[in-house]
């Protein structure tokens, strides 16, 4: 007995239109490139601590390794949120 399966005759693969699509999807997606926008306060706010002399002595000071952190206050700020 010979057994035709007709049924598949000018069937379409679902997995292979799938990889097609994906492949063409990945190549719209390389050619995107990300962009990256900074409001205008940003903008006001980074130059007025450019020239910031505290913000200057304080990097400095990590930098060296003589910034120190004071427990005491620290605890003093954080009291009042743990009550």
């Amino acid at each position: 007995m010979k057994i035709n399966d007709s049924s598949r005759v000018g069937r379409v693969n679902p997995y292979r239109k799938s990889a097609e699509a994906q492949a063409a999807s990945s190549d719209v997606k390389k050619s995107r490139k990300d962009e990256v926008q900074i409001s205008t306060e940003a903008k006001e706010m980074l130059s007025s601590l450019q020239g910031n002399k505290k913000l200057d002595e304080l990097k400095q000071s990590v930098s060296t390794g003589t910034y120190h952190v004071d427990a005491q206050k620290i605890a003093e700020k954080l009291w009042p949120y743990m009550k």
